[in-house]
């Protein structure tokens, strides 16, 4: 699957670019779902790609629309890699591996949303910089949203306005994003006028 564009939107939405080789000492990738297509686009692009894989650890978690290219992720031949069910299983992991990185150690995330957040929340929280984690999007635009009102998050939000899974309100998906709890934020649609709800549309695949 090729890169996804998404159009302008307000200064919180997250942009993305396209993953780049750089020189590092270690190289940790973060992948979920079609990410495995982003990161093999980047080892074509790599001088050394024999020794950047010798020095790669590869976390990898299949996408939220069932695409699973572990095998492919397995084929690439990188030092060190890592299959978890879930996302949430995937993060204690993550964090040991980046409580060990050394200096030089280069971060490389690529997938959905609902991974490249949580992922680079998980990085950030060591004290890294933001400009430290490279991020391209591919795959599912599915959304992980909290209910601003609630401050219960629903994963894998397709449908805009949708029910909160926790209190039930009716929410507008909004593009507004906080990277501290890596989510969309999601506003009570019918708060004026209770009962009145827009038709629900699928916004996210």
């Amino acid at each position: 699957m090729s890169k996804t564009i998404f159009p302008p939107s307000i200064k919180s939405r997250p942009v993305y670019a396209t993953l780049e080789p750089r020189p590092g000492k270690a190289h940790v990738v973060i992948a979920d779902g079609e990410g495995a297509d982003a990161l093999g686009e980047m080892l074509d692009k790599a001088p050394d790609r024999a020794g950047m894989l010798a020095a790669m650890h590869i976390l990898y978690t299949p996408g939220p629309n069932g695409t699973d290219l572990w095998a492919k992720v397995q084929g690439f031949g990188a030092a060190q890699t890592y299959r978890a069910p879930t996302i949430p299983a995937m993060l204690p992991r993550l964090g040991k591996v980046v409580s060990e990185a050394h200096m030089g150690t280069q971060f490389y995330v690529t997938g959905t949303e609902g991974l490249m957040g949580q992922a680079e929340r998980e990085i950030m929280m060591t004290g890294l910089p933001f400009d430290a984690v490279q991020k391209e999007h591919r795959g599912s635009t599915l959304r992980r949203v909290q209910c601003v009102h609630c401050k219960g998050i629903t994963e894998n939000v397709a449908m805009d306005p949708f029910v909160c899974s926790h209190c039930g309100l009716s929410l507008f998906v909004r593009d507004h994003y906080s990277r501290r709890i890596a989510a969309f934020q999601g506003v009570n649609i019918d708060a004026e006028d209770p009962g009145l709800v827009p038709a629900a549309v699928e916004r996210f695949k």
